[in-house]
């Protein structure tokens, strides 16, 4: 689950991490409210988004006045952000931080996530801060280093040292990177967050270390034990087919392609994607209806699908192990019987109680195109588009 960047810094902040004084604000007269709480002589307004890239979109904007605080609050709320991470379609901008304008000296980049290779905790740093890590990695990979933590003694001086060289700070700079990254450390693990990134870090002309900006990512399955967490859940930042996908424990993600995909078991989902690109086409979405899904919930996933306007063809793919083929085609049926089918529809069934399955679908007497095996069905439902067009 991902929060706002004003929500990510008050769990920092409640950890002893220095980040700037700011006031969260969802309309232009709590914006200005704010700068004057804040006394200024320098804000920053800054648009409140899930996704990176906000400066480039002309969502953050510093400021030396309330009446431009004024101006620029009245134009970022409400507009869309096309941003790198938004895709073409971009985000409205619902809510603003107004915060402390802060004198950068210099700036890096931080983050701390759980590195699967290693079963642990990493850092990741860089001297490039402000900038796109993904860039960074792809043109001065030498620049990034990665310092792994080990779960039984957390954050050691060591690791404080080694950074402080990466990073190149001086000694004064060394005695804040200690409590900084232990108390970073300290809120990752007790709040079970999967990613936080700190970019950039900045050093201000008065020497001090400060998180200027703050992206956190929690690991859903750890939510239960975090209410407080669970409740900054901003729904209207969620592709809405996500959020109702979640409500019948449905693994959905929205994509920009053109073909719906209904698949069991994640494995196999990621194999259909992959091979509907490789015949010429895009997957619309990722949907792993599960091992023990029922009637109604594979029903729910087929309406999910058709609810995208961007899907033009559906393929249903299903290896029956736990998962029945009779459920899946009695799901399907049921809801194109209700929904309707406006798009083609080719459907793959493989293993427990096939020929029944199939049997299924052949007496719904819907329109769909049965296919032998994956590779088959995949230039079934491409060529079934083109030719739609």
């Amino acid at each position: 689950m991902n929060i706002h960047e004003y929500q990510a810094k008050a769990v920092l902040r409640e950890f002893g991490v220095p980040v700037p004084r700011g006031v969260a604000a969802f309309s232009v007269d709590e914006a200005l409210k704010g700068a004057n709480e804040l006394g200024g002589p320098v804000w920053v307004v800054k648009a409140q988004i899930h996704a990176g890239g906000r400066g480039k979109a002309g969502g953050v904007k510093v400021v030396k006045s309330i009446d431009d605080v004024k101006k620029e609050s009245a134009r970022i709320l409400g507009s869309i952000l096309v941003t790198h991470q938004t895709g073409p379609r971009g985000k409205q901008v619902n809510r603003l931080y107004i915060e402390d304008g802060s004198a950068i000296d210099k700036e890096f980049y931080l983050s701390l996530l759980v590195d699967r290779e290693t079963s642990r905790v990493a850092i990741v740093a860089s001297t490039e801060g402000g900038m796109d890590i993904e860039e960074v990695a792809h043109k001065h990979p030498e620049k990034i280093a990665t310092i792994s933590i080990d779960p039984v003694t957390g954050i050691a001086p060591h690791h404080v040292r080694r950074l402080s060289k990466v990073l190149g700070l001086d000694a004064d700079l060394q005695k804040q990177m200690g409590p900084l990254l232990t108390n970073l450390y300290k809120a990752f693990v007790d709040t079970d967050m999967a990613m936080l990134e700190i970019n950039p870090l900045v050093v201000t002309k008065d020497k001090k270390l400060v998180c200027l900006d703050a992206k956190v990512d929690f690991d859903n399955n750890a939510l239960f034990m975090h209410p407080k967490i669970a409740a900054l859940r901003d729904e209207t930042e969620e592709d809405a087919k996500e959020i109702e996908a979640s409500k019948f424990e449905l693994n959905y993600i929205a994509l920009e392609g053109q073909i719906g995909c209904m698949v069991n078991g994640a494995g196999l989902a990621m194999a259909t994607m992959d091979i509907i690109k490789l015949y010429g086409s895009a997957p619309a979405n990722f949907l792993d209806v599960g091992g023990s899904a029922t009637k109604e919930r594979v029903s729910a996933a087929f309406k999910i699908i058709t609810s995208d306007p961007s899907v033009k063809g559906i393929l249903v793919n299903i290896f029956g192990g736990i998962m029945k083929c009779d459920v899946i085609a009695e799901g399907v049926v049921a809801a194109v019987k209700e929904v309707g089918l406006k798009v083609p529809l080719v459907v793959r069934l493989e293993g427990t109680n096939v020929d029944l399955g199939k049997k299924i679908i052949a007496e719904s007497k819907l329109n769909v195109t049965s296919a032998d095996d994956l590779d088959d069905a995949a230039q079934k439902i491409v060529k079934a588009v083109k030719e739609a067009k």
